[in-house]
């Protein structure tokens, strides 16, 4: 490999994907034709589009801690941070099982597409439980895969040894953060704390933090130096999970591809809407406070329900609080970053990384 994958690294990720994705199934298709169809659903889901965000921060890990993408483990790297992005499918595939959504990507979520072919092909019992239970599996074969993947990289022993850390740790955190997440709506925690701790170990942990702590390790980076990549990915990853709330109300569909208000009709506990609720009791806007309190979990919450909610959290104060919060933690995160003194060009492709991931499009 060359020094093309610092300028085209998801095409990179996307063919270390296909090549893995075509081998890892070839035993099993072998033995049991019929499971063609769950990895073909998989393939797909990896393959049709994704912003590859959790291996270019590890790429960028790597490089900033010297890794050499014209060296002889170059090529291993790519295939152990290109496994994240199947940790990623296992993720959002029981995401929209969890969330019991429909579309992802413009195209049917897994459950769904499961659940037409049972009805098309006429099969016995009910075609929302051979979906429900065919987008589980899915997702079982995605995070197991994404281990042998990971564990299969070309790597020194020893360079792949000191990486396990921080995908133990990741792992556990997203999966902690998930149940954190549906624990919340369970109980109706609006607090603003609560919404914090979601975005922590949920986003900022898993998208950010330990891609970025893995691919330092792999680079052979010291503790201080991975130390200071958690702290920068840490405000990084929080200010992207806030500009992400803030696009899942006031986003346009075509640019974020999900319907706008969803966040609302799921029940998400956001710091926005935390925010919202906390600054309408400060302020005595009763009425707003009801907008905001009955629009969350409301399934058949309309378009013109969701203008509502956003006219009340622009009158409460809350966008303008969650923009100031982006800005601070975006600063903070470039106060990290310099004092990283990575290895160039990571210090401008991360600078880059966080603009994009934090600035305003809606």
């Amino acid at each position: 490999m060359n020094a093309s994958a610092d300028t085209d690294l998801p095409a990179h990720v996307e063919r270390a994907l296909a090549g893995f994705l075509d081998r890892a199934g070839t035993e099993i298709l072998g033995t049991e034709p019929t499971v063609a169809a769950g990895i073909d659903a998989l393939r797909g889901f990896v393959l049709n589009g994704g912003k590859r965000l959790r291996p270019t921060f590890a790429w960028w890990g790597w490089r900033g801690a010297g890794g050499d993408p014209a060296g002889p483990d170059a090529e291993g790297v790519l295939q152990a941070v290109a496994s994240l992005e199947l940790i990623q499918a296992c993720a959002l595939i029981h995401d929209d099982l969890i969330d019991s959504s429909d579309s992802r990507r413009g195209f049917p979520t897994v459950h769904i597409a499961g659940a037409k072919l049972h009805a098309d092909q006429g099969w016995l019992g009910s075609p929302a439980t051979f979906g429900l239970a065919t987008a589980v599996l899915v997702g079982d074969l995605a995070l197991a895969w994404a281990d042998d993947m990971f564990a299969d990289a070309p790597l020194p022993a020893g360079t792949l040894a000191a990486a396990r850390p921080a995908w133990r740790a990741m792992r556990t955190e997203v999966l902690a953060g998930q149940y954190l997440d549906v624990r919340t709506q369970a109980t109706g925690d609006a607090s603003v704390e609560a919404a914090l701790k979601i975005d922590r170990l949920k986003t900022a942990a898993y998208t950010v933090q330990r891609p970025l702590h893995l691919g330092a390790a792999l680079g052979g980076a010291s503790p201080e130096l991975i130390a200071t990549l958690l702290e920068f990915g840490g405000e990084v990853g929080v200010a992207f999970q806030l500009r992400d709330d803030l696009l899942g109300v006031f986003g346009d569909p075509s640019v974020t591809g999900k319907p706008a208000g969803d966040d609302l009709r799921e029940g998400k506990r956001t710091l926005l809407v935390a925010l919202g609720l906390q600054l309408a009791a400060e302020k005595g806007e009763q009425a707003a406070a009801t907008v905001i309190a009955d629009a969350i979990g409301d399934a058949d919450l309309s378009d013109e329900g969701v203008e509502t909610v956003r006219m009340a959290l622009q009158q409460v104060g809350a966008v303008d609080a969650v923009e100031r919060r982006i800005d601070e933690l975006t600063t903070a995160a470039m106060a990290a970053l310099e004092r990283a003194h990575l290895a160039e060009p990571a210090p401008e492709a991360l600078t880059g990384l966080v603009v994009k991931a934090t600035q305003r499009t809606y």
